[in-house]
């Protein structure tokens, strides 16, 4: 009987959709890649796949992923950024050998070869977060608003003014939250 994990947060942002493998990083975490295989799990979901994953592997995908959060952060709050964490992502973004391939609908595709690695598909998601972190597309860092995530998301929205990493998830909670307020203030009031 295989484990049962948490379910993956996908969103359109690989960068930032990597982030939320940890989630909760206020609260109560939630490890969403606590073993080698649920890393590629993710990564195959999300395009990459690899036909294998080492302990030390895994190790190297939390360490970018939690120096693409601490340099998402910094951004997000126009905050110098950690040095150390930069040179986590540079150093990932370099080892890679994964090609960049055009799609029919005209968008970019990274494609990895038969005998790629963990570190090729990590150089993927190192590039996806310099190019947003260095404001090359169309869209900005913010932090979500709930207080036990404050995770970093990529605000595509038309007015950039989205304030939940997730709506189904933290915004959901905290519009149910801010309802049984609501109606625990009307109940007091009427009674």
């Amino acid at each position: 009987m295989r484990a049962q994990f948490p379910e993956f947060r996908l969103g359109n942002v690989l960068a930032t959709s990597f982030t939320a493998t940890l989630t909760e990083r206020h609260g109560d975490a939630v490890e969403r890649i606590p073993t080698p295989q649920r890393l590629m799990e993710w990564l195959a979901v999300n395009g990459l796949p690899v036909q294998f994953c080492t302990i030390s592997q895994l190790e190297r995908a939390r360490n970018l992923r939690e120096s693409i959060h601490t340099v998402a952060t910094a951004a997000a709050i126009q905050d110098a950024l950690p040095a150390s964490a930069v040179q986590v992502i540079n150093g990932c973004s370099a080892q890679g050998r994964a090609a960049a391939h055009l799609t029919p609908e005209g968008k970019r595709q990274w494609r990895l070869g038969a005998a790629s690695c963990v570190e090729d598909a990590l150089s993927v998601i190192a590039a996806d977060a310099i190019s947003i972190i260095a404001g090359e597309r169309d869209g900005k860092l913010a932090l979500c608003a709930s207080p036990t995530c404050q995770a970093a998301f990529f605000d595509t929205s038309q007015s950039r003014t989205r304030k939940w990493c997730d709506m189904n998830t933290c915004g959901n909670r905290q519009k149910k939250a801010r309802f049984r307020a609501n109606r625990g203030k009307n109940y007091r009031s009427a009674g």
